[in-house]
């Protein structure tokens, strides 16, 4: 299964020129050479260089990764682009600390204008008129995975972590998650989405989300061919058969999620938190399952309000367009930073981030108290005076 296919222009031909290493330097001086870009013949690979921090993301690495984009996109001597992570990361995402600060300081409006430019960038990346490929060496999550996933190439290795957590701190999946979640199979895009639980490599490649699989010793040879690779046009295909070549065979862990894939199916197809959450406890009193109790306890611990809006979110987005659905994400992101609804998202950053009491109070605590109306608050749309999230017209829209 492959999520999307964002279609391709021809560019000119390329050949190998002389490698050179620069950097672009970051707005702010504490984050200098955050991000480190490599010139190999006709490929440019992006480098995110913020190990520390997970290489989460933040306006000024949004803001630049962009221009970098744009300025190969229109150049005819790059044909496609590579991106990765140092460390032990892709990406974790957002930088929520400096949200939760911004938040916390009344500055709402850099919040917004955070979210704006990261979905941006993430539309950039899912329309991007050539070869696109990224390296997932490492935790992938929320925004990191809105970079990637949509991507032509995702290669995943045995160290790849994948998650969608933000129910976890009272948010709901965005960066495009709404998208990429409903389109996965088994319904395990509302699993994922609403338990925020993990993916390994391997399980990333048999639901879609990864395109190649390898282990992560092959990375410096591919990085090495795949980088130097030398072709006529922004053509993937001879890509898609140099990354065949460090393709590894997947085996399911017996605690993989893949042998969980029917009773996924059966829980989380209902229409309501509460049928999933029946669901689940007639499979653990008929089965005397575990696994069932557990995700049971898990559902029970996360923000209500996020639970309902998050499944609402990803039911919508089955029938909607990438940028349809990063419209509305940006709609719900709005409602949730205004904590008009609920102080749910600034909450869960407090507890899960920054004081790490791991004891959120949320609003409001059980399900039976969220209403319909709350929920149907999350979507409804921004005041003609609010700046919306604009994307540009593109020839490759991703449905």
């Amino acid at each position: 299964m492959v999520i999307c296919k964002p279609a391709l222009f021809g560019h000119r031909c390329w050949s190998v020129k002389k490698h050179r290493t620069y950097s672009y330097r970051c707005l702010n001086n504490r984050f200098n050479d955050l991000l480190v870009v490599e010139k190999n013949g006709g490929s440019r690979t992006a480098l995110i260089n913020s190990p520390s921090s997970l290489n989460a993301i933040n306006n000024s690495m949004v803001v630049k990764l962009q221009k970098m984009y744009r300025e190969w996109e229109d150049d005819p001597d790059v044909g496609f682009v590579i991106l990765k992570g140092r460390g032990r990361a892709f990406s974790a995402g957002g930088d929520l600390r400096s949200i939760f600060n911004m938040m916390k300081q009344g500055k709402l409006e850099e919040c917004k204008q955070f979210f704006r430019n990261a979905y941006g960038l993430i539309h950039m990346i899912a329309t991007y008129s050539k070869p696109h490929v990224a390296i997932l060496n490492g935790i992938t999550m929320g925004g990191g995975a809105g970079i990637s996933v949509l991507g032509t190439f995702r290669v995943a290795t045995q160290q790849t972590v994948f998650a969608t957590p933000e129910t976890l701190i009272g948010f709901h999946p965005d960066g495009a998650a709404s998208f990429y979640l409903s389109r996965l199979p088994y319904h395990l895009g509302e699993y994922l989405g609403l338990i925020g639980d993990t993916l390994n490599g391997a399980e990333m490649l048999s639901c879609g989300l990864a395109t190649h699989y390898t282990h992560s010793t092959n990375l410096p040879l591919v990085d090495k061919v795949v980088a130097n690779l030398v072709t006529a046009s922004a053509d993937p295909s001879p890509i898609a058969t140099c990354l065949q070549k460090f393709q590894d065979s997947v085996l399911h862990h017996h605690t993989s999620l893949f042998h969980r894939l029917q009773i996924i199916d059966t829980c989380f197809r209902h229409n309501t938190i509460e049928e999933i959450v029946q669901s689940l406890e007639d499979e653990a009193a008929r089965e005397n399952d575990a696994w069932c109790r557990s995700t049971i306890k898990k559902l029970k611990g996360i923000a209500p309000l996020s639970l309902k809006v998050a499944l609402a979110s990803i039911r919508l987005g089955r029938s909607q367009t990438l940028e349809q659905c990063l419209v509305r994400e940006y709609t719900m992101t709005v409602q949730a930073l205004s904590k008009q609804i609920s102080t749910d998202f600034y909450e869960g950053i407090r507890a899960k981030l920054v004081d790490k009491d791991y004891s959120p109070k949320w609003d409001p605590p059980r399900l039976e108290q969220v209403s319909q109306d709350m929920v149907d608050r999350y979507f409804s749309p921004l005041s003609p005076f609010e700046p919306q999230l604009e994307l540009p017209k593109h020839e490759n829209t991703v449905s």
